[in-house]
């Protein structure tokens, strides 16, 4: 399956590093990584691609073709990995197929036809997401997004679809009614009372396709969060309070002094936590609970980020060493190079399911975001994190070649997931 630049998509000139060039690697030394066959990986690098359309053969010598909010450095793409105790990590790829079409309905078209294309292919309907199209595309629809959708990369061939929605797309003074609306004509009539107050509604998400129990998900923005926050969020059983807190400090660090109101808690004043509270089989009362913290706010560089997230994940018996190597998957720049690499951390719970711990990691297609000097070096260091910990991920930078030129486009500290 391949395809070809579209109408006002210039081509690249021979041996020129393009869009689908960058994230295509990626993705196949991730796979690797993870332990995927190399016939399910190429399977699913050719879908990217082919969802991307004429995007994909765009050279990176050329800025972002439209400043998606996706990432930093608007690549249309980022991957995760998702870590649960005495199991591999599963991979994931999150895209913005429409991302060349700066009007919001053309990006929704795009995005719509590639949802139907995989449902033609994997076998799933798109009966959900049609009877939601009123909502989430109307004609002028608003940004910052159509429609992502991202692949849980499975054995086999056959991944989990998911597709994420704007609740604004008619305008942010209307996210909340139509967050209700969706949830009502997808039966679930009393979820959005239980949803918790509210800065805004940035994603609505459907399960689609092979998935045990479809969850609808609900994300939730939260400026100034502190970790006793957090902690009243969650109306999940086995969401504990001290697990919670714990994961917020260790995600967010120690922050800065100007970030504690007098005697207050130190709270996040960048760009705010996520919460995404999950609803399955009808059931009103929420099944699932994930906390979101963008940890590259909070960072100097991605050496102290793969620090933390190697810590959480030995705390909570999961392996590190994926991660680590994942990283060097995705670029050959020094880890302390830079900031943003590592771009989310996040806790999820499910109901009669073991926690997870996710790390989200960007393609850095076009540029890479500069250390914060703000945050010191060495300033942060969970109690729990022993020497043997930090050994691990001393030995994961030091096998990081150094740095490679990259792209220059304008940063916007707005433009991901605020």
């Amino acid at each position: 399956m391949t395809s070809r630049p579209g109408p006002g998509i210039p081509a690249a000139s021979p041996g020129e590093t393009t869009l689908g060039d960058h994230v295509l690697g990626q993705l196949r030394r991730l796979g690797a990584t993870v332990g995927l066959s190399e016939a399910d990986t190429e399977l699913y690098g050719q879908v990217l691609i082919a969802s991307l359309a004429g995007a994909a053969h765009r050279p990176l010598s050329l800025p972002p073709a439209s400043p998606t909010f996706l990432s930093d450095d608007h690549t249309p793409v980022e991957f995760s990995l998702a870590s649960t105790p005495d199991a591999a990590p599963a991979l994931r790829v999150l895209v913005e197929p429409g991302w060349v079409h700066s009007d919001m309905a053309d990006s929704g078209r795009a995005g719509l036809a590639a949802i139907r294309a995989m449902g033609a292919r994997w076998g799933f309907a798109t009966d959900q997401l049609d009877a939601l199209a009123d909502l989430f595309f109307p004609a002028a629809a608003q940004g910052p997004l159509a429609l992502w959708y991202a692949l849980d990369l499975r054995a086999g061939g056959v991944p989990g679809v998911k597709v994420y929605l704007n609740p604004s797309a008619s305008g942010p003074e209307g996210a909340a009614r139509t967050v209700h609306e969706a949830l009502r004509r997808l039966g679930y009539g009393q979820a959005f009372e239980q949803l918790p107050p509210a800065a805004g509604y940035p994603f609505l998400a459907l399960d689609l396709g092979a998935w045990p129990s479809p969850r609808v998900k609900v994300y939730v923005s939260h400026p100034r969060m502190s970790a006793d926050d957090a902690c009243e969020l969650s109306r999940t059983s086995g969401a504990t309070a001290a697990d919670i807190r714990y994961f917020f400090h260790a995600a967010a660090g120690s922050l800065t002094p100007s970030e504690r109101g007098g005697n207050g808690p130190l709270r996040l004043v960048r760009r705010p936590a996520l919460t995404c509270h999950s609803f399955t089989g009808g059931d009103s009362d929420p099944s699932g609970f994930t906390l979101h913290i963008p940890v590259r706010d909070y960072v100097r560089d991605d050496e102290e980020a793969l620090a933390r997230a190697t810590a959480l994940l030995t705390r909570a018996g999961m392996d590190p060493t994926v991660l680590n190597r994942s990283l060097g998957a995705l670029t050959q720049r020094t880890l302390a190079d830079g900031v943003g690499l590592i771009a989310y951390l996040a806790l999820v719970y499910e109901r009669n399911r073991p926690p997870r711990l996710t790390a989200y990691l960007s393609s850095e297609a076009h540029r890479v975001r500069p250390p914060q000097e703000q945050y010191p070096r060495g300033t942060w260091m969970p109690a729990q994190l022993t020497q043997s910990v930090l050994d691990l991920g001393n030995q994961a930078v030091g096998h990081i070649s150094p740095p490679t030129a990259q792209k220059e486009v304008t940063w916007s500290p707005t433009a991901s997931r605020s």
